[in-house]
This record gives C-alpha cells, sequence and structure tokens, in this order.
C-alpha cells in the first residue's frame, strides 16, 4: 500500500497519456490503425502515433503512418469501457489488412493483430 504521498500518484500527464486523442475534425483527412481501428488525423497519426500500438512507431517514422493506416473506413463509434462493450469486440470492420511486416511487428510484441472480417 502506499504511503499516500503525492509520488505514489500517477501524474496528471501520465494518466492523460494512456487515452487516444479524439480526431482534431471529421473530414476527408481522417485515418484508421488497421491494427486496433483507432481513428484520428493523419496529423494525428504523425504528431503522436497510435496510443494503442506505440510499437508501430508512426510518430517516429512516417512512412509507418501512411502503411499502417487507411483512409477507407465505414463510420466511428465511441467505446467508453472496452471490456464490457460488445460492440467493440465486434466490430473489426475496415477494408484493409495490416500489412505483413506489421503483423511480424505485432507478433514479436506478442500483440495480437485480428485481421478484419470480410462481408
Amino acid at each position: 500500500m502506499g504511503s499516500g504521498k503525492r509520488s505514489d500518484y500517477m501524474a496528471e500527464d501520465d494518466r492523460m497519456a494512456q487515452f487516444a486523442q479524439i480526431p482534431t475534425s471529421f473530414g476527408h483527412e481522417l485515418r484508421a490503425c488497421l491494427r486496433c481501428r483507432l481513428v484520428k488525423t493523419y496529423d494525428q497519426f504523425r504528431e503522436s502515433g497510435c496510443e494503442n500500438c506505440p510499437f508501430l512507431e508512426m510518430d517516429k517514422e512516417h512512412d509507418n503512418v501512411v502503411n499502417c493506416t487507411t483512409p477507407n473506413f465505414t463510420g466511428i463509434i465511441s467505446v467508453m469501457d472496452p471490456t464490457r462493450s460488445w460492440s467493440a469486440r465486434w466490430l473489426r470492420i475496415v477494408s484493409e489488412e495490416l500489412p505483413e511486416e506489421y503483423q511480424t511487428v505485432c507478433s514479436d510484441n506478442n500483440v495480437q493483430y485480428v485481421p478484419p472480417k470480410r462481408s
């Protein structure tokens, strides 16, 4: 158990870093991560990467933003608690798969990649 000191608690900046950014616009510049389906603008992926997939290093290698995201998706949902959301489990609908080399990166980092459903 902690001593109750301020240092025992996560700094506010650390807590906020756990949450993904909300898209800053909802126009044609939105992209979806091919692994986790997080939707943000191209610039947001380039600046801060994908919060769910930091091992894809989109913020460090800007070509990865193009290779690991897609502008081709239909609809957006918001999930407040992914552990209790049936839609978070079942809605894996995008038109493209993550390129094989990035699927290997997921595997090397012990992160499951679930390919999109095919209609």
